[in-house]
């Protein structure tokens, strides 16, 4: 393959001139062919390279910060020191692109596309439908490609590991490691086989049941040896490589690359402020949100003395650039082959870098840079001042080595290193037989995440008994740097390691690591409870391995209750049973219809030729948007300077509310109450003031950040609380009334009243919001953007731009994920996208960055409800009052609609005879919330479920008989009087406790906590009623447009966005079943106002059923009109017979239309048909958790649901498992965050944490209820995009029965108050105990939070 000449001309002639000579030409290997770059600029990622450079688009972009991993590629190097090729998963999006100097870049295009083959890599994921939107699935290609070329036949647990710094939004992620399980020694069968696992069921599988999505004897074989070499030239010049610095110079950046430990000395010594890196994934999330500059920047990844492990006798010396992934394996290797004792450092090294971010970071990421930066929650720095480990360091002038010690850190991210030092290597000592020491860490989640703590711990005995001779305590999270309990320290040694000593040693570490309210970082009584929790641990693990060594010490006996404290989560490989009713016997070949058929772009997906929004070629001309945000949550404006950032070198032009030719408001309610432009005042952090255009996204975000805005700041409300108290409303409040709630608080024996408070949500999807505007002629506009509504983006523009809307055209080929998220909120960037491009009357493109998109786009309404509920001493509901306070943010968006929602769904599925609920929408300043998966339904039964907890807990109920005992019947009406038929819950009820052994599982559970203090075990069941429908009439109608071209091939337009719910997948089905041909023949382009106009949101789980409905009409025209050329030649083919219709003048296009009927309801009279059908199903979740720390695991979950007639099992499942494991997200993981000023603090992946690979059930079974048609929609089938997603609950309530039984252990039987979501902190605190006792919560309004929660 010929070479490839990257030319780069953004220097003058004055500056190439004085530059240019000095520096060296870029040369790397990208899938097989050589890169030559002799102009390249340093800044620039690999990531950014790929795609604007090469014009490689298959690497996503997904955070810009190594948090997800859709930016994964594989990076192949040798070594010239041990002669070997290493081949490593790498975050392109934080690696520089003069990092890969010398090297090969693969990636997902490299490996195999459509048109030539496919790698069985990527037909696997694709096949075993393991790609939805796709925008995460190349890195995840990436990831399991760079695993196997390490490792060819991988273990599962190898591969599970591999993903632990990717992401997916969609998928649930069972469907992915279902389908690498292939790669497996053992392989996964994909239900093929007799004694297939999934076939482990209670009783067999019921006749016309199927359990197979795919069939892996379909798959090509995976055969290493044809994978691509390593490019010689490489080779070869690597071994003649001379040993000089290398220089990349470019405009802004000059990157040195030092050969030799003397060369790296001297360039610290003549550039003291230079930043040196080794992989770069701290510096690189710094430059790129912290906006911090690097003029010259040092690479020290190549200079052999800082990439070497030396055993010593004392110990092992490690090289300051040797990577944490090269650590891991010489740690691993050392324990296996050294006596245990002598390893314990090194055991607790390789424990915490389980949880130390994903192999990505871990790949290049070096210990010498984790000392260095020295955060204060780092993982690895409380193991080394622990094992009170030493540097070397040295420098021009000498070497000397220093302690890490209480000296070491001197303040945040500060140290004793001097500036003109560098890190030589570190000496982690051995442990002597009578050394213990052990690691600790507690975060969000498990896998992949920053600590909330974490600790260190060693302690020496005196020889032959359990008297402390020495001991050090080290903690992260605690202070502004990583910290030592110095008076614990000291106060323990020549204390027994016996009964008393944790009691006696609490107070001390209270006094060591104290936190005052308010302190950075939150909360503080958590974290305070942690340390003594981890400390008890430490105590514990250490009286056992005394007893092991010395059986017979006085005090040394750990009762078998208490051991479970130090048992870690197990981990088995995930599996699970997907169950789905087979197609009728009879039903022909060619009609696709309940079949599993591939998700129709998956293969496109996991090759990286599916074109997303920001995938599209640059338009000639094409300039770049940025955006002004502002910085307060309410204020005036008094002024907005952007002179500076106007006389940047290529910017454009400033563009504010003063550019707008139409109007500047919008809104998704009759009130139009949001604006393109902020007008005089902004009423939240992230409102748009204006943007700068310029000629690419660097000069645009860099000039964005010189405008200067001067406000006069006014109140401002965060919360929903604060907005209650402040009587911040909008004056729209809903009612529903059914009978007579106060007689029925008469009739009843007990009376509970409480509040349920559910969290924001951020929507996360993988693709954040992008636009492409390009002005055409007579005021023509095309849309091009990643959104749910096409109409609505079309109508938005033009009233922005004043024109019609037949002169704006808004089309999408497909979405990263959308989830509500990109409904509504992606309008306003629409508009302003193209006010900016009517400007300067050239394209214009935007982006967010993941950040921006967070703080900009909403989330999930938060809820504060407070219930007043009757019932009988036998638990017999008999009233229900309830007040909802939404927390919608600073304007109406769909609040209003998502209030209606919560409130229909208060009931859940339960029959509480007399209700009155009532709902209000409180103004914050906060970006307006707005649509998300659900639509606010979680949001209401979450509290209809709260209460049959709540009440079961206060009589001692048995949760399920209590539920059974008030659960809705068929023909009974809701709170809203909406008739229930088609009532299949019972069904789904009774399958889901037998398929899930509820029974058996429930004792177990039972025998467990009795014998367990520390860990305990939960259990629950949780049904779903979910009403399908659109709340607004008049949405709740669909359109189509069918071509059928001369050569038989049929093009399909609809209504419906694509964003991975296999949506045109679907519609294709459908049609292939009306028009009988099979789906191969038919094909969905994109979809356009140009085609179907006035179309409805993709949302509310209703885009099936409305245009399914609507391509079924217009198929059924197209065959009516063929149906007589069919009839004079039966025995013709589908082409002959489309043939004969063109000769004859018959139309071969047509339109389909559908609207829905019988939806309706009067809130003046709380009656109505609000919804066309219901969606039920039934989960039962099994979990584990640690009392001492809220740390969890979930063990089991079984899913019953019934999803009427299936159009496609494969999709609808995988829907299922996204739903669910996104619910889990919210009611367990997902922690929203904003300081009491409204500024997000949780953005980003790095620390708004959603589930990961290792998060999902161990073992996940989901079953579609079978023989269930569906009247009331397409070919009998149910929506399930939303439905599914509250049976997560399920998880949250089986957490909460754990939290009860660890409560009854000290003495505490009355109802709790847990908060959604059901993070660590509030799991840990809510087992209260002695520890937990010692840190009483401080009062509220006597201090200012670090954090406040929407």
């Amino acid at each position: 393959m010929g070479d490839l000449e990257v030319q780069n001309t953004t220097l003058d002639s004055k500056q190439a001139s004085t530059l240019r000579p000095e520096s060296d030409a870029l040369v790397f290997f990208c899938n097989g062919k050589k890169v030559v770059d002799h102009h390249v600029q340093p800044e620039l990622t690999v990531l950014a390279y790929l795609r604007t450079k090469l014009r490689l688009t298959g690497s996503k972009l997904g955070c810009g910060e190594g948090g997800c991993g859709a930016c994964t590629v594989m990076v192949s190097r040798y070594s010239p020191q041990d002669k070997t090729i290493s081949h490593l998963a790498v975050n392109a999006c934080l690696a520089p692109i003069c990092s890969v100097h010398g090297m090969a870049v693969t990636t997902v295009e490299g490996l195999g596309s459509t048109k030539t083959r496919l790698h069985p890599v990527q037909e696997r994921l694709a096949k075993a439908h393991g790609s939805q939107c796709g925008f995460c699935t190349p890195g995840i290609v990436m990831s399991m490609y760079a695993l196997l070329r390490n490792s060819p036949e991988p273990t599962i647990e190898e591969i599970e590991s591999a993903f632990e710094g990717n992401l997916c939004r969609c998928t649930g992620y069972r469907p992915i490691l279902q389908g690498y399980k292939t790669f497996t020694k053992d392989g996964c069968c994909g239900g093929n086989k007799a004694n297939c696992c999934m076939n482990n069921l209670p009783n067999g599988l019921e006749e016309g049941v199927s359990t197979q999505l795919f069939d892996p004897s379909e798959f090509a074989p995976y055969d290493a040896s044809q994978e691509p070499i390593f490019p010689p030239e490489l080779l070869v010049a690597a071994g003649k490589a001379k040993l000089t610095i290398q220089k990349f110079v470019g405009d802004r950046v000059i990157w040195l690359r030092p050969a030799t430990l003397q060369q790296l000395l001297e360039l610290k010594a003549n550039h003291k402020q230079a930043k040196m890196v080794v992989g770069n994934t701290e510096v690189g999330v710094e430059v790129k949100y912290k906006h911090q500059e690097h003029p010259i920047i040092i690479d020290a990844s190549h200079v052999p003395d800082l990439t070497v492990i030396e055993p010593t006798p004392s110990g092992v010396k490690v090289g300051a650039s040797v990577s944490l992934t090269s650590l891991n394996e010489f740690s691993q290797k050392l324990i296996q082959e050294e006596p245990e004792y002598k390893t314990r450092v090194f055991a607790a090294i390789v424990e915490m870098l389980k949880w130390f971010a994903g192999h990505q970071i871990r790949n290049v990421a070096c210990i010498g840079g984790n000392i260095a930066t020295g955060s204060p929650i780092s993982d690895l720095n409380p193991l080394f001042m622990a094992a009170v480990c030493s540097l070397e360091l040295k420098s021009t002038t000498g070497t000397r080595t220093v302690v890490m010690d209480s000296k070491f850190f001197t303040g945040y991210r500060k140290n004793i290193i001097g500036p003109d030092e560098v890190i030589l290597n570190i000496h982690i000592p051995f442990t002597s037989q009578n050394e213990y020491f052990c690691g600790y860490k507690q975060a969000p989640r498990r896998v992949d995440d920053i600590a909330i703590v974490n600790a260190g711990m060693r302690v020496v005995m005196k020889p032959g008994i359990n008297v402390v001779e020495d001991c050090t305590l080290a903690f992260g999270g605690m202070a502004a740097t990583t910290v030592l309990a110095m008076k614990t320290m000291n106060n323990i040694k020549g204390r027994t390691w016996s009964d008393g000593l944790v009691d006696s040693m609490c107070p001390l570490l209270a006094e060591d690591l104290p936190l005052p309210p308010g302190a950075p970082g939150g909360m503080e009584t958590y974290r305070q409870s942690l340390t003594l929790s981890f400390f008890f641990k430490f105590y514990l693990v250490v009286l056992e391995q005394i007893n092991q060594t010395q059986p017979g010490l006085s005090g040394s006996s750990v009762s078998s209750s208490l051991k479970t404290a130090n048992q870690p989560f197990s981990k088995n490989p995930a599996r699970g049973v997907q169950m789905y009713q087979e197609v009728p016997s009879g039903q022909p070949e060619t009609d696709a219809v309940g079949r599993p058929v591939t998700h129709l772009s998956a293969l496109k997906q996991a090759t990286g030729e599916a074109k997303y929004c920001d995938d599209i070629p640059h338009v000639d001309g094409e300039l770049y948007l940025a955006l002004v945000l502002s910085q307060k949550a309410h204020a005036k404006i008094l002024s907005v300077d952007a002179s500076v950032a106007i006389a940047t070198e290529g910017v454009h032009a400033y563009v504010d509310i003063n550019d707008v030719p139409g109007q500047n408001m919008l809104g998704s309610s009759p009130v139009y109450d949001d604006m393109f432009f902020a007008d005089n005042e902004v009423t939240c952090v992230g409102q748009v003031i204006g943007v700068i255009v310029a000629d690419d996204q660097a000069i645009a975000q860099r000039a964005a950040r010189l405008v200067k805005v001067d406000y006069e700041e006014l109140p401002a409300i965060i919360t929903v609380e604060q907005a209650v108290e402040q009587n911040s409303f909008f004056p729209l409040v809903r009612r529903i009334k059914r009978g007579n709630v106060e007689e029925g608080f008469e009739n009843s024996d007990h009376i509970l009243e409480g509040d349920v408070r559910s969290g924001a949500q951020e929507h996360f999807y993988m693709e954040t919001y992008t636009t492409l505007i390009i002005p055409g002629e007579d005021g023509e506009v095309e849309v091009i953007s990643s959104t749910q509504s096409p109409t609505k983006t079309q109508t938005t523009v033009a009233k922005a731009l004043g024109v019609p809307s037949n002169k704006v055209v808004s089309k999408v080929k497909r979405l990263g994920g959308g989830f509500g998220g990109k409904e509504s909120r992606n309008c306003i960037q629409a508009g302003v996208c193209a006010v900016a491009a009517n400007k300067v009357n050239r394209p214009v493109r935007l982006m967010l960055d993941r950040r921006e998109d967070m703080m900009v786009t909403g989330t999930r309404h938060p809820y504060l409800s407070h219930y007043k509920v009757g019932f009988s001493k036998e638990g017999q509901l008999k009233a229900l009052q309830v007040n909802l306070y939404s927390n919608s943010g600073c304007t109406y968006d769909w609040s209003h609609s998502v209030l209606e929602k919560t409130l229909f769904h208060i009931d859940n599925c339960y029959n509480f005879h007399n209700v009155e609920a009532t709902g209000h929408l409180c103004r914050t300043n906060l970006a307006s919330n707005t649509a998300f998966r659900g639509f606010g339904g979680p949001q209401g039964m979450i509290i209809g479920e709260t209460i049959l907890s709540e009440i079961a807990i206060k009589l001692a109920l048995d949760p399920l008989q209590l539920r059974v005992m008030n659960i809705y019947k068929e023909g009974e009406k809701t709170h809203y009087s909406q008739e229930l038929k088609n009532w299949y819950m019972d069904r789904c009820w009774k399958q889901c406790v037998t398929s899930s052994d509820y029974a058996n599982r429930r004792r177990d559970v039972d025998q467990f906590n009795s014998e367990s203090r520390w860990k305990k075990r939960g259990l629950a069941l949780t049904p779903t009623k979910f009403g399908v429908s659109f709340a607004v009439k008049f949405l709740n109608q669909a359109g189509a447009l069918v071509h059928i071209y001369m050569d038989g091939s049929v093009l399909i337009a609809h209504g419906g966005t694509e964003m991975g719910q296999g949506l045109h997948t679907k519609m294709i089905q459908v049609a292939s079943r009306t028009l009988k041909i099979p789906y191969e023949k038919i094909h969905i382009s994109e979809t356009s106002t140009t085609t179907v106009p006035n179309t409805s949101p993709t949302a509310a789980s209703y885009s099936s059923d409305l245009n399914g409905m609507a391509v079924k009409d217009a198929c059924e025209i197209l065959l009516n009109r063929l149906e007589p050329f069919m009839l004079e030649d039966p025995k013709g083919t589908w082409e002959k017979w489309v043939d004969a219709a063109y000769y004859q003048r018959v139309s071969l296009s047509t339109t389909g239309f559908f609207k829905a009927s019988h939806q309706h309801f009067d809130w003046e009279t709380s009656l109505g048909n609000p919804y066309n059908y219901f969606v039920y199903g039934v989960a039962v979740s099994e979990v584990e958790i640690d009392c001492l720390t809220g740390d969890h695991q979930v063990l089991r979950t079984d899913i019953v649901i019934d999803v009427g007639d299936s159009l496609n099992p494969a999709v609808d499942i995988g829907q299922i498992e996204g739903a669910f494991v996104q619910g889990y997200g919210m009611f367990v993981m997902e922690d929203y965050r904003v300081t009491p000023g409204g500024h997000l603090l949780t953005s980003g992946p790095g620390f708004y944490k959603i589930p990961g690979f290792d998060d999902i059930p161990a073992e996940f079974n989901v079953s579609l209820l079978t023989r269930a048609p569906n009247p009331f929609a397409i070919c009998s089938s149910k929506a399930v995009g939303e439905p599914p997603l509250f049976l997560a609950a399920s998880i949250y309530f089986a957490i909460k029965d754990a939290i009860v039984s660890a409560r009854e252990d000290e003495g505490i039987k009355e109802v709790f108050r847990l908060d959604c979501p059901a993070t660590a902190e509030r799991i840990r605190m809510a087992c209260q105990d002695k520890f937990t006792k010692q840190f009483p919560a401080p009062e509220p309004g006597t201090y200012r939070p670090f954090f406040v929660r929407p």
